[in-house]
């Protein structure tokens, strides 16, 4: 198996308040969809596409996530096969076991760095293209796949996006998409006004290390001040500029924001693996 060109960050800093009482003693990564851990779905779906390393950012009860998943998650072909009803030829594919590395935001500065300020914590342990997905959305039909890497690295672009249809929680979204396949930063239009469709930030990205560098980002690398930051600024405008492309994805898709929303997801039978 050729190696897998990227290593992945999977966010899991949040407090999830909105998720109270639940996440008052579990994080939110930690909770239970369809019988396992919501972090769980991402590190299947990345070791089925055959990726071998992660990093997991912490805050809010970090020690549970890192005391769950250990340094080594186990992809076992045998529990990949029975997650996706793959065929032992395509099981061959899959990284044997997925390296875990942790970035304790909480432990080394008190708290969560918000999402660019976290990534830039994490980057020394990233590879120069790498992907991003939080850690409280649920995707489980998301290919991770080396091609998408392959394509993004050998673009002009520091980011690629995938974009989901506007959830009901989220009905004006977040960013356009040109025909071009380039995220669009189009402004939210007045109500009732004619204006091109905005989707929602699936959270699921590949990034180059160059965008979270001096020409875009002012955090040096490690953010060893730990400065907090947010993400949707610095990806606008480099929107603006034209290095961001992104693509529709129509798979099942959930950002578990409320206990609602989880409730429906262990109750709904499309859920189901």
């Amino acid at each position: 198996m050729t190696q897998y060109p990227a290593t992945a960050l999977l966010l899991a800093a949040g407090r999830g308040e909105r998720m109270r009482p639940l996440t008052d003693s579990c994080p939110k990564p930690l909770l239970q969809v369809q019988g396992k851990p919501l972090l769980q779905w991402h590190l299947e779906a990345l070791a089925r596409a055959g990726c071998d390393g992660a990093v997991i950012n912490t805050a809010w009860l970090g020690e549970q996530i890192e005391a769950r998943f250990g340094s080594q998650f186990d992809a076992r072909p045998s529990t990949i096969a029975a997650i996706t009803n793959t065929t032992t030829a395509s099981i061959t594919a899959t990284a044997a076991s997925i390296a875990l590395r942790y970035s304790h935001e909480g432990r080394d500065f008190g708290g969560a760095l918000e999402t660019a300020g976290g990534i830039v914590r994490a980057l020394p342990l990233l590879t120069d293209v790498f992907w991003v997905a939080a850690g409280d959305v649920f995707a489980p039909d998301f290919v991770f796949a080396p091609e998408a890497v392959a394509r993004f690295k050998a673009s002009a672009q520091l980011a690629h996006l995938w974009l989901v249809p506007n959830p009901d929680h989220n009905p004006g979204g977040d960013f356009g998409l040109s025909a071009q396949g380039l995220a669009l930063n189009l402004p939210k239009p007045a109500p009732g006004a004619a204006a091109p469709p905005r989707y929602t930030f699936s959270t699921i990205a590949l990034y180059k290390r160059a965008f979270f560098e001096a020409a875009w980002c002012a955090i040096p690398a490690g953010n060893p001040a730990g400065v907090q930051a947010p993400l949707a600024p610095m990806l606008r405008a480099a929107m603006d500029a034209g290095l961001v492309s992104a693509a529709l994805y129509t798979g099942r898709w959930t950002d578990v924001g409320t206990p609602e929303r989880l409730q429906q997801l262990n109750s709904d039978p499309r859920q189901q693996p």
